[in-house]
């Protein structure tokens, strides 16, 4: 990449795919035809660039980006740069998307950044973190289909335009603890599992931020996108669209 595609009827939009690139995740190898289809069958373009995780630690990587998606391949190269990225979308209103280590992450640099909860850790790069906010699931989902309950009135329900969803999992780590810290400082878990685990996240009064256990890039075949990603898409769209000089 870059997905250079275009139509005449559309405004073209970037997007930053964070995470270390490799023909071993099956999701990374998914992007190229989720890209496609979305501009064939939304008219809806994107143009992607891969910012390896070590780079994304340099000031201001994404800033200049439509849209943010942290994706899953973790653990990631730097951790440093996977939370600057999102700490730079959250902070300047940049359409963002984190999907299951994008998920993970998200609420860590939450909880570092906006709750003072500078010890938590994820246990997949610090073992032996005395404070972990993300641990191994009791069951782990790697390969596991499972539902997941949309809270009424949410984003996640007004992207998914259902309050039951079955969704696809690629995953061994979750979070644990400070839920309610969380909570209190203005994050909202919108999406929960049958046994009332969060399986989603979304930021109230941010213009998209929305992150995500589960891996809505592997629905399907990849032909059709996820109504996550559709969202996602018509998030940048909306954010390039506003940065087009109005003429008269």
């Amino acid at each position: 990449m870059p997905n250079t595609a275009a139509h005449p009827a559309t405004h073209t939009a970037t997007i930053a795919l964070v995470g270390d690139r490799s023909p071993n995740v099956v999701s990374h190898a998914r992007i190229p035809r989720l890209l496609d289809a979305l501009t064939a069958r939304d008219r809806l373009v994107l143009d992607a660039y891969w910012i390896p995780s070590k780079d994304a630690e340099a000031a201001d990587t994404v800033r200049g980006f439509d849209a943010v998606w942290v994706l899953p391949g973790s653990p990631y190269r730097s951790e440093a740069g996977v939370l600057a990225a999102i700490r730079t979308a959250r902070e300047s209103g940049i359409p963002f998307l984190g999907t299951c280590g994008g998920f993970q992450h998200a609420l860590l640099e939450y909880a570092r950044n906006v709750c003072g909860l500078t010890r938590v850790a994820h246990a997949e790069n610090d073992p032996d973190a005395q404070d972990p906010l993300i641990e191994p699931l009791a069951c782990s989902l790697v390969g596991h289909e499972a539902p997941v309950r949309i809270e009424p009135g949410s984003l996640a329900e007004s992207v998914i335009g259902s309050e039951r969803t079955v969704e696809r999992y690629f995953c061994a780590y979750g979070p644990s603890r400070h839920l309610e810290v969380l909570r209190a400082h203005g994050l909202r878990f919108s999406g929960h599992d049958e046994d009332g685990q969060v399986r989603v996240a979304e930021l109230p009064g941010h213009p998209f931020f929305l992150a995500t256990l589960f891996q809505p890039e592997l629905s399907g075949d990849g032909s059709r996108p996820h109504p996550v990603l559709r969202a996602l898409a018509r998030a940048a769209a909306g954010h390039a669209a506003a940065r087009v000089p109005q003429v008269g």
